[in-house]
């Protein structure tokens, strides 16, 4: 099964990109599974439920949410009407909705996506990811009652992050970092057989402090003073994110590539 990946969606430049590009790579890239962090796809800071159909309408099968999942309030209700919207599973007690979600893919197979926040440098205490993903993993076990299992795992250090894959290595076709809104560099499979990037990157403009324009981020850092409003950058955006290919057997992955479509940091694909 051929599993996209993409990292958090940056306000109106990520969702244009997303609308105008994914239909075609889904297509050429033959793809059965597509899952979007789509956390900041509202002005940077949450998602609303109009804005979680055009990411859908452009070929979403699930989108993942994060810190800011319920930003937008709207969402507090949407990710109760659609079951293919995946908020953290260690939010808070009472937040609406479900950290994971089975979801059937468009070649008929089951996938498991999960997601959790991390601890480290996070601004809000949550609960122990690691035991909530274990106890979701348990339910429902790769080639148990799931074809493939992919893991968001929202979180700030890339040492958490990198735990995280090598703690369920051999338990998830997938474990990808989001979050952070750059892109690492150390996307490959570990030892047995789950696909792992620290990062996914961003699905927005790189002309930018993390999305943002330029100007009041770095004020703040040069002054310690705000002035305005974090604005999301409108230049061209890059579609940033990881692609997998499991193995029908296992489940687990069998090829890993990491995706940079368009705007500032274009890869070229290989034929």
């Amino acid at each position: 099964m051929k599993i996209l990946f993409l990292g958090d969606v940056m306000g109106r430049a990520g969702r244009k990109a997303i609308s105008e590009r994914l239909p075609k790579l889904r297509e050429d890239w033959g793809l059965d599974f597509i899952v979007i962090n789509g956390e900041n796809a509202t002005g940077g800071m949450g998602l609303s439920g109009g804005h979680a159909k055009v990411l859908f309408e452009a070929g979403a099968d699930c989108i993942t949410l994060g810190d800011h999942a319920f930003d937008q309030r709207d969402m507090l209700s949407f990710c109760e009407q659609d079951p293919r919207i995946v908020r953290p599973l260690n939010y808070a007690p009472a937040a609406p909705g479900k950290g994971a979600r089975v979801i059937k893919a468009r070649n008929g197979k089951k996938v498991l996506v999960a997601q959790a926040l991390g601890q480290v440098f996070m601004k809000k205490p949550f609960s122990d990811p690691f035991s909530a993903l274990d106890a979701a993993l348990r339910v429902h076990p790769m080639k148990g009652s799931v074809d493939a299992v992919i893991v968001d795992f929202h979180a700030e250090a890339t040492s958490e992050k990198v735990a995280m894959g090598h703690w369920l290595d051999g338990r998830a076709s997938l474990v990808v970092g989001t979050h952070t809104h750059i892109p690492t560099a150390d996307a490959q499979i570990l030892p047995r057989g789950t696909a792992h990037q620290s990062d996914a990157g961003m699905c927005g403009d790189y002309n930018s402090v993390i999305g943002m324009q330029k100007d009041e981020p770095m004020r703040r850092f040069i002054t310690g003073m705000n002035k305005e409003r974090f604005t999301p950058a409108a230049g061209e955006a890059t579609l940033s994110g990881i692609m997998i290919e499991t193995d029908d057997a296992t489940g687990l992955a069998k090829s890993v590539l990491q995706i940079r479509q368009g705007g500032r940091l274009q890869q070229s694909m290989p034929q």
